[in-house]
């Protein structure tokens, strides 16, 4: 491979790694074409996407970064290797654990790199499928928020208006 041709292949990994915050290398050698094509189409679907790069080309990249976390994953650059990059944290995990289950053996994980952690080794997998996405945790206090809220509305409706009854219904809700 020509030099110019590797500085073009570290500049389009780089310009990945800066667009999506997150990636998982990962192992899909021995599938075959079909699986392979669904494969792609579900990473797509998701959101995810999925290129096979060389080691040597990556270990490079990551390197150059001078991130002491993202180097942690330098060991899992042994034999064939493509990467998901992703904005959501653990669409990849959730998308290699359905395939899973519908009998894929490919892909497995071997690290990632998610929400400024690195994560080594497929015994990661449920822990990065748990991993909250921004909406989800939004989702999470919000409705934390409206609790409280719905009882003092509750408690102001049952209580008729008055001040007297709305301590009432208040130490009534407590109580139980």
């Amino acid at each position: 491979m020509k030099k110019e041709l590797k500085g073009q292949i570290i500049e389009s990994i780089s310009a990945q790694l800066k667009q999506y915050p997150n990636f998982y290398i990962t192992d899909i050698s021995g599938l075959n074409a079909e699986q392979t094509t669904k494969l792609r189409r579900a990473c797509f679907e998701a959101g995810i996407k999925l290129t096979v790069v060389k080691n040597t080309l990556f270990n490079h990249v990551i390197e150059s970064l001078g991130n002491e976390e993202i180097k942690l994953l330098v060991p899992t650059l042994v034999g064939n290797t493509a990467i998901m990059y992703t904005e959501v944290a653990n669409a990849p995990a959730k998308l290699i654990k359905k395939l899973q289950k519908e009998g894929f053996e490919k892909p497995v994980l071997k690290g990632a790199y998610v929400q400024e952690c690195a994560f080594v080794g497929a015994d990661k997998l449920e822990e990065l499928a748990s991993i909250k996405s921004k909406e989800e945790l939004i989702g999470d206090i919000i409705g934390l928020l409206q609790s409280p809220a719905r009882n003092v509305i509750s408690a102001l409706q049952s209580a008729g208006g008055t001040i007297a009854g709305l301590v009432k219904t208040l130490s009534e809700k407590e109580e139980k």
